[in-house]
């Protein structure tokens, strides 16, 4: 009944009906965050953007699909969270506050990022998953200090070349795409620790063997004929990983090995900033 009601309330903007989903915060936590999430929210109250010490702000599973340039006075912002909206661009102002670390965009309607996101050089965690994006924006690989990418359930094909710049990037995620070959930037990126690739078409995986930082490769659910090789102590996590071998040919046949299908594991919780 509370939901229903406020997603009537939602649609009427006057002070009092902002006031009710708001449950009255007027005055910015002692702890610099708000969460707003979940409040079926259509527009950002503006007394939010008051708030000018404000730390995180969270504003995932609204009907938000812009953004005040208001939003620009929070200059402490470090986490950004809004994943499960409606947008189908990044609102420009999301790009003024340079002090982001971490900025959850995932389950929106993103079919690009803006140039300007170049300027959040404080970034090291981005969400893109679960959006319209049929490339990876080459934006992203100006985020020098990228440690986390998270760009699953997309329409990727391919990877930039100019991924392996990002040097800082530790773990990427790319389940759910539409990957037919492994890409090849990444055997370029020996500081990777986390590769996922689940749930693609990828028929064949060169080897990884050679990545001295790697410590957990994800390659379940493709039409792989191999396992990736990786160097002792690499975790595998797909067909003929470490507790089953690898078809063998016989008579110019190959046969298969039967093997348990595990999900993989994307990160459940959303990190804090180092």
């Amino acid at each position: 009944m509370g939901n229903s009601l406020k997603a009537i309330v939602a649609f009427v903007p006057t002070e009092e009906c902002q006031k009710y989903l708001l449950e009255d915060l007027e005055e910015m936590p002692v702890d610099k965050m708000v969460d707003l999430s979940g409040r079926q929210l259509r527009r950002l109250p503006l007394h939010i953007c008051s708030f000018r010490e404000l730390v995180k702000l969270y504003l995932s599973d609204n009907n938000l699909n812009h953004l005040p340039p208001e939003l620009e006075q929070l200059q402490n912002l470090q986490i950004l969270a809004l994943d499960f909206n409606n947008f189908k661009a990044l609102p420009l102002v999301v790009c003024t506050l340079k002090q982001l670390c971490i900025l959850y965009l995932g389950n929106n309607q993103l079919c690009s990022l803006p140039l300007e996101l170049r300027l959040l050089q404080n970034l090291k965690t981005l969400w893109i998953e679960s959006n319209c994006l049929q490339c990876l924006p080459e934006v992203v690989c100006e985020l020098s200090l990228l440690k986390t990418l998270h760009a699953g359930s997309n329409a990727l094909r391919t990877l930039p070349t100019q991924l392996r710049r990002l040097q800082e990037l530790r773990t990427i995620w790319l389940p759910g795409n539409l990957l037919s070959e492994f890409p090849s930037v990444l055997l370029d990126m020996p500081f990777l620790e986390v590769i996922d690739v689940d749930r693609n078409s990828i028929r064949f995986f060169p080897s990884l063997a050679h990545l001295p930082g790697l410590k957990l490769v994800i390659y379940d659910h493709n039409p792989c004929r191999n396992a990736p090789k990786v160097a002792k102590g690499v975790r595998r996590v797909g067909r003929w990983s470490e507790e089953t071998p690898e078809p063998r040919k016989r008579s110019g046949a190959v046969i298969e090995i039967s093997f348990d299908e595990r999900p993989s594991p994307p990160p459940a919780i959303k990190p804090e900033p180092e």
